[in-house]
């Protein structure tokens, strides 16, 4: 008999699931994976085992009667009644994007973290609320279980003061308008699997590239977040599938003035309609561009390249060095053009890069004799999130920063 945790990342209209069982010596096995899609249209539930096999599928009914609360009336259902057997459920951990400048790692979620984690809604307003639905739900329809909020920001909460604030007015700053950095639970868990694959590289300085839709950088030394391209929102730093990345804020007045958008327009604009898409016109998928004889396709990625090639040199000045880069997430660890391009860009570090093993998306695809290496590293932010279950529930996360 094992014990469950269940693992919870929750946007409007889908709620991705994993379930892992604790092993001995405190490993965490996968056991499953699922999504619940469609939710408010056509809600849709299927669970798959770690190789890809279905273990369930079934049209949840009603859209107008199937919200998110009987999304997750249904997933204990199937937990207890179908899937776990003599297994236990633990607890449940949730991605959480916004932890503030109250939370530098994961929590039990309480009456008192539960109200903080609504004050923070107005700075992700496209993913914090999406991100707490489950939680009061599960709240309802499981109250015994003990709930983890885990932060997208908390990796990053160890900066100095410098590194994250803002040259604007300070009550601004008291506010918490500042830097708080993203991608958080992807980088942890390439820094915890570096100490494993690469313990001499987990020492020095290595600039990590988490690109997906949502692309963004981090510059990692001895295996603590130095800084990072995100900045107060999602949006910054590197383009990203349909999000702009860094923009001069004068264009932002620009679309205002001569274009007669307000701010909800503005917001639909730089999430939903830049990036890959609105640079080529076509797609904001990696794979559709790289295909594409388009030259505004070609575009896009230089662009992209272009950006990650140019924060590779500031994220080394922030370290003051480098000795690695590893490239992890959807087109990081998918795209050897990308990768190619990229140090082809980056050579002047002393990256030399290994073209058969780039081809081949091996763990090292740089040569012996490069002075950066170069490696793939994929990413299991669901995985780092079992973990710091598991550690909050032990006792051994502490979970609060008092804001400074």
């Amino acid at each position: 008999m094992s014990e469950a945790v269940i693992v919870v990342n929750a946007g409007s209209s889908s709620v991705k699931f994993s379930v892992f069982l604790a092993g001995e010596g405190g490993a965490l096995d996968l056991a499953a994976r699922g999504l619940a899609e469609g939710i408010g249209t056509k809600p849709k539930f299927t669970a798959k085992d770690p190789g890809g096999g279905v273990l369930a599928e079934k049209d949840l009914g009603d859209a107008a009667a199937t919200g998110h609360k009987e999304v997750f009336e249904f997933l204990g259902d199937w937990l207890q009644n179908e899937f776990l057997g003599d297994n236990s459920l633990l607890a449940v951990g949730h991605r959480v994007v916004h932890g503030g400048a109250k939370y530098n790692s994961a929590v039990r979620v309480d009456d008192d973290v539960f109200r903080d984690l609504e004050a923070l809604v107005s700075l992700a307003p496209l993913h914090q609320p999406h991100n707490l639905t489950p939680i009061r739900s599960i709240a309802e329809t499981m109250p015994d279980i003990p709930q983890v909020a885990c932060f997208d920001t908390a990796f990053h909460r160890h900066h100095r003061p410098e590194v994250d604030t803002f040259a604007i007015p300070k009550r601004m700053t008291e506010d918490g308008v500042q830097r708080y950095g993203f991608h958080g639970l992807s980088y942890e868990y390439i820094a915890h699997t570096m100490r494993e694959v690469a313990p001499d590289l987990a020492l020095g300085c290595v600039v990590v590239c988490h690109l997906g839709s949502g692309a963004s950088m981090c510059g990692i030394k001895d295996g603590v977040s130095v800084d990072s391209t995100m900045g107060f929102t999602a949006l910054d730093g590197l383009p990203m599938g349909t999000r702009c990345g860094s923009i001069d804020p004068g264009v932002l007045l620009h679309m205002m003035r001569a274009y007669g958008m307000d701010a909800d327009a503005i917001e639909r604009c730089l999430y939903h309609e830049c990036g890959l898409k609105g640079v080529s016109g076509i797609s904001n998928d990696m794979r559709d561009l790289e295909t594409s004889d388009d030259p505004n396709a070609a575009r896009a990625i230089d662009v992209f390249v272009y950006a990650i090639a140019k924060q590779i040199g500031a994220l080394s000045a922030a370290m003051e060095g480098i000795d690695g880069l590893v490239f992890t997430a959807g087109i990081g660890e998918k795209s050897p053009s990308v990768r190619e391009q990229v140090c082809r860009r980056a050579a002047w570090l002393g990256i030399d890069l290994d073209r058969d093993a780039n081809e081949r998306s091996a763990a090292v695809i740089s040569t012996p004799d490069s002075r950066v290496r170069v490696m793939v590293i994929p990413t299991d932010e669901e995985k780092m999130i079992a973990m710091h279950t598991v550690r909050v529930l032990a006792g051994a996360d502490q979970g609060l920063k008092q804001a400074s």
